[in-house]
């Protein structure tokens, strides 16, 4: 878990500024680039279901699509113009999505509890993300402004290479994960995508939750694609060590969301991260690499909010809308509609953005770019609180806690 995520935080966080500054991108190339995400995320369920869950061990995929995944990032790391190294980045994404639930299956099949145990078990990821931008920051220095002109923030490649080879061949010697459908059992188009969840749809509040969640998958995918970006240009030291503030947040409100999601209820929960969003943009608009730098980190620290009171408790309320027959069908389809379908969607609008308020190749109009996002998370933060019923939730789950 640790290798997984240290690869992905290798090369994922510094990528938008590796783009704009060594590649010389702009915004829709950007977006293009970090769409690849989008697409191996909706390509990753069939790899899953048409493959992994049916002919091989979990842990031999897992080492497999790694080792192919470190040829991959190392002509990611040779490649010297945006031509060159999208095809790499998009065959990169098509590897390594489905590794993310692989991972996590190889984990299950050895715990006895999961519910208690996973979550002592996946803390390493995050740990392994924020060791990887530790690194760059301040082990090899590659995001400082001298490192980058020099072309430097490339080595993020190599160091996701030489992390995507350990893994692969570690991988083999994980213990055996067998397929999880019964040879013979047929497997349809619709279980794959998880589209017998589609039904859940048909209650008010699910509908408006689902419709948000793509909605607020556009501010996300501004953080992604800029804010490396931004906070270079800007001249923080240390960029992406300072990003680790948000994956340290992401760890301490993780410990919060059951008390406040228990004392507040989903709607305030969602609430809160949904606001959270549009009050980080507008720090980031109006804070500076000076006297405002406060500001930044701040922004930087409301991750935690963002990330785990709008998507964790999501997942919390649609494994308690779905019950038992479809719950992984439901977590599937919420996965696709976020990490499929939104983020695409938000990568694009991120990139048409950026292009609009572009001053020069090296500087934008950051105020106006974070507005937008701002803007963007308000508007769904004021959908939501206006279209979804709390009191009904209550008076279902009360009727549920009767019977």
């Amino acid at each position: 878990m640790f290798l997984e995520f240290f690869i992905w935080g290798s090369w994922f966080v510094t990528l938008g500024t590796f783009l704009g500054k060594d590649l010389l991108a702009d915004g829709s190339q950007s977006a293009a680039v970090f769409s690849t995400q989008s697409f191996g995320a909706i390509i990753a369920p069939f790899i899953i279901g048409m493959i992994a869950d049916r002919y091989f061990n979990a842990e031999k995929i897992l080492g497999f699509l790694h080792l192919i995944g470190a040829v991959l990032m190392f002509q990611m790391y040779n490649s010297t113009d945006f031509a060159d190294f999208y095809p790499y980045v998009f065959a990169y994404m098509i590897m390594f999505m489905p590794t993310l639930a692989l991972v996590n299956s190889v984990s299950f099949n050895q715990m006895k509890d999961p519910e208690k145990e996973f979550s002592s078990i996946r803390i390493w990821g995050t740990i392994g993300w924020i060791v990887a931008g530790l690194c760059i920051s301040f082990l090899f220095h590659w995001d400082s402004a001298e490192a980058v002109s020099e072309g430097l923030l490339r080595n993020t490649f190599l160091m996701a290479c030489i992390a995507s080879i350990t893994l692969g061949i570690f991988s083999f010697t994980l213990p055996a994960t067998p397929p999880t459908i019964i040879k013979g059992e047929k497997v349809t188009f619709s279980d794959i995508l998880g589209l017998d969840a589609l039904k859940l749809l048909n209650n008010k509040n699910f509908l408006i939750f689902f419709i948000s969640s793509i909605l607020i998958c556009i501010p996300l995918a501004f953080y992604y694609q800029n804010a490396n970006l931004f906070l270079s240009e800007l001249g923080m030291e240390n960029p992406t060590g300072k990003m680790t503030i948000g994956q340290i947040s992401e760890v301490l409100f993780l410990l919060l969301l059951p008390v406040f999601f228990s004392r507040f209820g989903f709607k305030k929960t969602i609430l809160v991260g949904m606001i959270a969003w549009a009050l980080r943009y507008t720090l980031f608009a109006y804070g500076n690499a000076n006297e405002l730098s406060s500001m930044l980190l701040v922004g930087i620290a409301l991750h935690g909010i963002c990330y785990d009171f709008f998507f964790v408790s999501g997942q919390i309320y649609t494994n308690s809308k779905a019950g038992e027959k479809y719950k992984s069908a439901a977590q599937g389809l919420i996965t696709l509609a976020t990490y499929g379908a939104g983020m695409l969607i938000g990568f694009w609008v991120a990139g048409f953005v950026s292009d609009e308020y572009k001053l020069s190749d090296t500087s934008h109009d950051w105020e106006k770019i974070w507005m937008v996002a701002a803007g963007i998370a308000a508007a769904v933060a004021v959908l939501f609180v206006i279209t979804f019923n709390q009191d009904k939730e209550d008076a279902l789950k009360h009727k549920e806690e009767v019977s």
